[in-house]
């Protein structure tokens, strides 16, 4: 089982940036992704999930109206847009696989710095 995330990078406050994450070793389209951050010196947080199939989608107050979770189940591949970026973004960010089991990913750092 893989999960491996990339588009993480440094942006100006904002800017945008699109995660991805490529899965591979498992049903794909039988998990429920999420994306997760961490932020130096803080627990990590859920910022946004997608269904199976895609058509229900959750997030977190904090990034509501400005990052966009989708999936290519073809793919298997899962995307996290994000728009107006600010500081408070910066972290790394995690791709999760759930169904029974839970799969992460290493992460890909973003950081959003003028």
């Amino acid at each position: 089982v893989q999960l491996v995330e990339s588009g993480g990078g440094l942006v100006q406050p904002g800017g945008s940036l699109r995660l991805s994450c490529a899965a591979s070793g498992f049903s794909f389209s039988s998990y429920v992704m999420s994306w997760y951050r961490q932020a130096p010196g803080k627990e990590r947080e859920l910022v946004a999930t997608i269904s199976s199939g895609g058509g229900t989608t959750n997030y977190a107050n904090s990034v509501k109206g400005r990052f966009t979770i989708s999936r290519d189940n073809a793919k298997n591949t899962v995307f996290l847009q994000m728009n107006s970026l600010a500081p408070e973004d910066t972290a790394v960010y995690y791709c999760n696989a759930w169904l029974i089991k839970d799969y992460w990913g290493k992460g890909t750092l973003v950081t959003v710095s003028s």
